[in-house]
């Protein structure tokens, strides 16, 4: 009789303890949520346009250096955090690689859009999902990074919280689509910028980091100026040095389409 009783109290105490316990967690998630949105936002979505020039260094494995030369035109098109968004990057230097442009259509809930046009071949390039984590022009870079990742297309948790950072762990809602199974973002507290990121593989092995390496505050944004990422798997690392960044110009929405890949808006690419 006495073990009934207990089994029958411990049922109360346990139902009357769930919905509490259940709020908690969907208050943790909502969150954690709002951590990565926020982050998402200060990483890609500072002022409604934005320009910068963009200097990449790629170190291989032996230490050899290649670099690209290009200017990135970015603007949001509901002018809401983690909305709609269209960029346009064009490439000036090495001579073999002038005037190759990639056109991208960021989606919030759907697969992103994206362009190459390869001027050498007059070939105009659609780069469908299952290569946005491929290299970006053979950098370390993939193609995803220059536009971003969605906040809804993993799960997240709050893995530690320190005086400077939220540290979130992330897992892809669709591991078929993606080469790794989880990443971890360090994000700082005050400005939200994540500064660095590691990608772990189905053993929990680190193979591949992405770090900020300088941040400014420019037109009142903070805004990562050099970055890198490094692949353990492939060797070496690519660096971005960010300079002529400017916020909030005046670009057409017409100018992120199709026609203006292999007649560039020269008017807006300038500094």
């Amino acid at each position: 009789m006495i073990k009934k009783t207990f089994i029958a109290i411990s049922a109360l105490i346990i139902s009357a303890l769930a919905p509490a316990y259940a709020q908690e967690t969907s208050e943790a998630a909502q969150n954690v949520q709002s951590i990565v949105e926020r982050a998402s936002a200060a990483a890609y979505y500072q002022g409604e346009t934005g320009r910068a020039n963009i200097h990449m260094s790629i170190l291989d494995a032996q230490g050899r250096e290649r670099t690209r030369n290009f200017v990135i035109l970015r603007t949001d098109i509901d002018n809401v955090d983690n909305g709609e968004q269209r960029f346009y990057v064009l490439f000036s230097r090495p001579a073999d690689i002038n005037k190759t442009a990639f056109l991208v259509w960021k989606h919030a809930d759907t697969n992103d859009d994206r362009w190459l046009y390869l001027p050498a071949l007059d070939l105009l390039k659609r780069i469908a999902p299952s290569d946005e984590r491929t290299s970006f022009v053979g950098s370390h870079f993939f193609y995803e990074d220059v536009s971003g990742r969605g906040p809804n297309e993993d799960d997240h948790i709050l893995e530690e919280e320190t005086d400077t950072y939220y540290v979130v762990n992330s897992t892809p809602k669709d591991p078929n689509g993606v080469e790794f199974a989880s990443y971890k973002n360090w994000i700082h507290k005050a400005t939200f910028i994540p500064v660095k990121t590691e990608y772990y593989d189905a053993s929990g092995e680190i193979y591949r980091t992405y770090t900020a390496t300088a941040v400014e505050t420019i037109d009142g944004h903070p805004t990562v100026i050099e970055s890198k990422m490094a692949d353990i798997r492939i060797g070496g690392e690519t660096k971005m040095s960010y300079s002529d960044v400017v916020y909030d110009l005046d670009l057409p929405e017409d100018i992120f389409t199709e026609r203006y890949l292999r007649n560039p808006p020269r008017r807006y690419l300038r500094k």
